[in-house]
């Protein structure tokens, strides 16, 4: 068995962080760097997507990239610079499935950088859902679609096609929602941003 296989043969999925906003409403502070028990935030989002079961994962950068990679301790990451962050979440999720291309990865999990609120348990939840290339599989909270996501392989192409602004993989996912598992988190995981300042009351 290798590193890109799970314990039963089917290839891994890779952990997916979109890090690269520059808290526009946060006065410029990259979301990556903000404090969170005394460490920046971005390695709190990674050690979720690790805890919850992800061997494998990419974090895409943007603002300030190169004191993020400074600052932060994001060893056995992948760290994938995105030159046109400032368009949206669109072009980070389009240059981190991008990175995945050719890793042999059968699936992405996704996560934002700046939801402290959702944890090991809402990840292992989802990627417990995978069931093959063909998957697609969200957290849910009272019904309604949130994060993590997981994309499968055969997806990856049609969501970087239409992932624009801040939208991300909105439009596809609801293209082919009749596609979509389910997986209710609300009982483990709070979904908030931190957007604003008032929302820093969130981080510890």
């Amino acid at each position: 068995m290798t590193t890109r296989e799970t314990a039963e043969g089917t290839p891994a999925v890779a952990g997916l962080l979109l890090a690269a906003g520059g808290g526009r409403r946060l006065g410029g502070r990259p979301k990556a760097l903000l404090p969170h028990r005394g460490r920046p935030l971005v390695e709190h989002a990674v050690r979720v997507l690790r805890e919850g079961g992800c061997r494998t994962v990419h974090v895409v950068l943007g603002a300030r990239a190169d004191e993020v990679r400074a600052r932060a301790s994001l060893p056995g990451c992948v760290l994938v610079d995105n030159p046109d962050w400032e368009q949206g979440m669109g072009s980070s999720l389009r240059a981190g499935l991008g990175s995945l291309a050719g890793t042999g990865a059968g699936a992405a999990l996704v996560s934002l950088v700046d939801q402290p609120g959702i944890g090991p348990e809402a990840v292992a939840r989802v990627l417990a859902a995978h069931a093959g290339e063909e998957s697609l599989v969200s957290a849910s909270y009272d019904g309604e679609r949130g994060h993590p996501v997981l994309f499968g392989a055969a997806h990856w192409a049609g969501i970087a096609a239409t992932a624009q602004g801040d939208r991300g993989a909105r439009a596809y996912l609801k293209e082919h929602r009749p596609e979509v598992v389910l997986v209710e988190c609300g009982d483990v995981a709070r979904p908030f941003d931190i957007d604003t300042e008032a929302d820093l009351a969130h981080l510890e």
